[in-house]
């Protein structure tokens, strides 16, 4: 039986071009009928202490108007400038991605945390906020508090930051679809492109693999 598709995304809470690139990875999965397996990964675009970004100032409000709002509207997503200032810094809220993983809840925190920031404006630095919402997905609120306060996550979440420095990730969203890269908001075209590419990557494997034989010694 053929391995699945694997697709890593290198993402930040507070990125609202990563909220964006769910719909057209969403569409070409569903398009190209693969067995996908996807795999979202933090990439702190700000971490502490640097200072984090405020929407009263110039650049947020240029970039939105710019590129995020035209985009979100070809895309047919609702998303919002948010009000939180300054930004909040997301190691915490990272941290609580890698429990609810563990409980088999890693996509449904991630769609929950773009949402509660995008289009709520919840401050994703704050425990009480990131505790709520994680009950909201059915997480136990309790275990979940006491994880975050005791930094049980912490060391994973770093090692996490540290898979990012190795694959070089230094902007989000960053996709790599088997070997192929894609730096930023993907079209769905070229996401079928590569799922498909490296699906016909992995079958060319498997030939070669089955000729050799398991040890290698046909080739």
């Amino acid at each position: 039986m053929a391995e699945p598709v694997k697709i890593k995304i290198w993402s930040d809470y507070v990125c609202p071009f990563c909220m964006l690139a769910e719909g057209p990875l969403e569409e070409a999965i569903k398009d190209v009928g693969a067995d996908v397996e996807v795999e979202w990964l933090p990439f702190e675009l700000r971490p502490h202490p640097q200072p984090t970004l405020r929407p009263e100032d110039e650049y947020l409000p240029s970039i939105w108007e710019r590129a995020v709002y035209p985009m979100a509207r070809r895309l047919g997503v609702d998303i919002t400038l948010p009000t939180v200032s300054p930004q909040p810094y997301t190691a915490l809220a990272f941290e609580g991605y890698q429990y609810a993983a563990e409980q088999g809840r890693g996509a449904e925190y991630n769609q929950r945390m773009f949402r509660a920031f995008f289009q709520e404006s919840q401050d994703l630095g704050q425990l009480d906020v990131l505790t709520a919402l994680a009950g909201e997905i059915g997480l136990d609120e309790t275990g979940f508090r006491a994880a975050l306060e005791d930094g049980t996550y912490r060391e994973r979440h770093r090692e996490a930051l540290r898979e990012a420095a190795a694959h070089q990730v230094q902007a989000v969203p960053t996709i790599l679809v088997g070997d192929i890269r894609i730096e930023g908001v993907p079209r769905p075209a070229q996401l079928r492109k590569a799922i498909l590419d490296a699906q016909a990557q992995q079958a060319d494997g498997d030939v070669y693999g089955a000729a050799c034989g398991i040890d290698g010694k046909g080739c």
